[in-house]
Order: structure tokens, then C-alpha cells, then sequence
């Protein structure tokens, strides 16, 4: 073999290591989530990997730990909540994006056992997850905004309140989750009622300005 056809080779190889490393961290995830979903966070990092179709050991160099798995899935979901926000930034009418942001946002945690779980875990502590909250709120802000300039919700919400309301309406509903699927709406209607300007009162207490889980 000339070298010129070793390093082809070696390219090829390192191609095919690349693209297996891709995959599996692919596999990894969609498993993790499926089983957090599911069955919540104390799902074995064994099952998780023998859902994947991998060996336990290929879940650790991926991911050193639990903490960093339950990290990227949280990424996984803030980011799929700021691409919703964005995209109904464009919508004509704010009053219908800001309610359809608020339907798929506590849609997606509804669907999702382990979200409840991770507040206040080690995994929201990560920079990249703190940084996508930040991403969240600014981009909920820009629509909350819009709708408030229509006065279609009263002046003094912010999109951090926005983001926080999801995480409310999700964990007053949680318990009826198991039977009840759609319970949910209820109390998402229960919240949009409050955000609208009709017979509103001044708010007790001052809005937040950032997003701190801890």
C-alpha cells in the first residue's frame, strides 16, 4: 500500500469512527428520553443503554454522567422551545402566537415525567442548559412583548413570567397527568384568563427579571 492509499484509509476510518460516534450519541439520546419520559430519572444508565442497543460503557463516553445525559436532553427541549418562539415571532396576529407558544410549550412538558424531576437537580446547573434559559426568556419576551404592544395581555407580564407559567400549568396538572392526558388545558386556559387586560389589578409583587433554577 502506497501512502497516499494509507491515508485514504486512515481518513476513511476516522470518517466511519465519526459518523459511529454520531450515531450512537443519536441512539443514546432518543433512549434517554424516552425512558426519562416515561418512567422519570431513576431509569438505570443499563436500561437506557440496552434500549440504545449499546453497550453500558458507550453511554459513559458520551456522557460522563447521569447529570451530563439529563444536560443535553434538557438542551434538547429548550431549544426546541425557542425555535417555536421564533417561529411565531413572524405570526400576524401576537395574541394567537403567544397562546399557541404556550399550548406547545406545556405540551411538550406534559409528555415529558422527568421534567418536574430535573428542577433542582446538578443538570440545570450546566452553563450550555443556564445559557438556553437565557435563550428561552428573551425569546418568550419578544413575543410576550409584541402581544402587550396589541394589549392583548396586561403590561406588566414579561416573557420570563411566560416561561415560568409553563413549568406552573405543567406541575398543577401532573397529578391528574396518569389518567387524565389533557388535563392540562384546564389550566392553561385558567392562565391565559389571567394574562388577558380585562378587569385586571396591579400585581403584588414585581416582575423577574431573569430565569435562576437552582
Amino acid at each position: 500500500m502506497t501512502r497516499k492509499e494509507a491515508r485514504m484509509s486512515a481518513t476513511t476510518a476516522n470518517s466511519g469512527q465519526r459518523a459511529d460516534m454520531v450515531r450512537n450519541r443519536r441512539l443514546l439520546l432518543d433512549a434517554a428520553t424516552a425512558a426519562f419520559a416515561e418512567h422519570g430519572v431513576e431509569v438505570p444508565i443499563g436500561e437506557i443503554a440496552q434500549r440504545a442497543g449499546l453497550a453500558k460503557g458507550t453511554v459513559f463516553r458520551h456522557f460522563a454522567s447521569k447529570e451530563d445525559l439529563l444536560a443535553a436532553i434538557m438542551l434538547q427541549m429548550l431549544d426546541q422551545l425557542v425555535r417555536t418562539a421564533e417561529r411565531l415571532l413572524g405570526a400576524a396576529d401576537a395574541a394567537a402566537a403567544l397562546r399557541e407558544f404556550m399550548t406547545d410549550g406545556v405540551e411538550v412538558l406534559a409528555a415529558d415525567r422527568a421534567f418536574c424531576e430535573v428542577i433542582g437537580r446538578p443538570s440545570l446547573q450546566h452553563s450550555e442548559v443556564r445559557d438556553a434559559i437565557d435563550r428561552l426568556c428573551d425569546a418568550a419576551e419578544a413575543l410576550t412583548a409584541r402581544a402587550r404592544e396589541e394589549g392583548a395581555v396586561r403590561g406588566d407580564i414579561t416573557g420570563t413570567d411566560i416561561v415560568l407559567l409553563l413549568g406552573g400549568i405543567h406541575q398543577t396538572a401532573a397529578p391528574l397527568l396518569p389518567a387524565q392526558p389533557q388535563a392540562w388545558r384546564r389550566y392553561l386556559e385558567l392562565a391565559l384568563d389571567g394574562l388577558r387586560t380585562t378587569n385586571a389589578r396591579d400585581l403584588p409583587h414585581r416582575p423577574p427579571r431573569r430565569l435562576h433554577l437552582s
